[in-house]
């Protein structure tokens, strides 16, 4: 799964997924991009994976999307029929969207550790996990009315369950840069940590926690939480009632149970 740009590496049952472009601040180029929703399409199916940090190298975790990328979109207006310019570039929106959605789609919890700058797509990327840890001097921007487009691959979607809607609107408006102190004040940053070192290392025991858990019960919680973000009440009732009707009875629920009566640590297989 590893590449230049991207590195995964395993600790155990944990794999950090690295973004590896220090030295372009991370920015997403399109081999960045397309590896990322790989990846994660791979760690979902690999059983041996319980947990998963995304971060990035050196001194950011992502400025946006590269200047190569916007350039490579914006070659598609040579195309000289007005529809099949049109249609080429909503298919190149939708797959740029996608890469993302395999994060939200990945039954593993994916747990974002951000020092430094995360902007435009950066924070799309973020928006798209289970949770964020971050250091106080994080700098956190929607960045991209200041270039003229809407923001299109999911963060006015997915901040508006995060954070208070008039707080993203006003950021999606202005474009004003936020810290991490702020971000956790307004939700989405659930834990600051001093520096990088601290942040890994708490990144670090999280995931490991997580780790621990039934991967059904794992699977079956993240699976509901984002079913239930988009849907109604009753719908997502009848969602995980039909998902525990089929997994409930499960080897993991009598380890559960056993460890419980024993007063021990259950353990469970992949």
């Amino acid at each position: 799964m590893s590449t230049e740009a991207l590195q995964v590496s395993r600790r155990d049952q944990v794999a950090w997924v690295t973004l590896n472009r220090p030295q372009k601040a991370n920015a997403l180029n399109g081999a960045l991009w397309s590896a990322l929703g790989q990846t994660f399409r791979e760690l979902a199916a690999d059983a041996s994976v319980r947990a998963c940090v995304l971060t990035g190298a050196g001194k950011h975790f992502c400025a946006g999307i590269d200047f190569s990328l916007l350039a490579e979109i914006g070659a598609l207006r040579q195309e000289s029929c007005p529809g099949r310019q049109r249609e080429q570039l909503f298919l190149k929106i939708q797959q740029l969207q996608q890469a993302f959605t395999e994060i939200e789609r990945c039954p593993k919890p994916v747990l974002a550790a951000v020092h430094g700058s995360c902007v435009g797509a950066g924070l799309d990327l973020v928006a798209a996990c289970d949770f964020v840890y971050a250091t106080p001097d994080a700098q956190f921007q929607i960045k991209e009315i200041d270039l003229a487009i809407a923001a299109d691959i999911g963060s006015l979607q997915r901040l508006l369950h995060l954070m208070p809607q008039g707080r993203v609107r006003e950021l999606a408006y202005s474009a004003e840069p936020f810290s991490g102190v702020e971000a956790e004040r307004w939700g989405l940053v659930n834990r600051l940590l001093a520096d990088p070192d601290a942040l890994y290392a708490a990144a670090e025991a999280q995931a490991r926690k997580l780790a621990e858990k039934s991967p059904l019960a794992m699977h079956s919680t993240k699976e509901a939480l984002v079913f239930s973000r988009d849907h109604s009440v009753p719908e997502g009732l009848q969602h995980i009632a039909l998902r525990n009707a089929a997994l409930l009875f499960s080897e993991d629920l009598d380890r559960a149970l056993e460890a419980l009566q024993q007063q021990r640590p259950p353990q469970f297989r992949d």
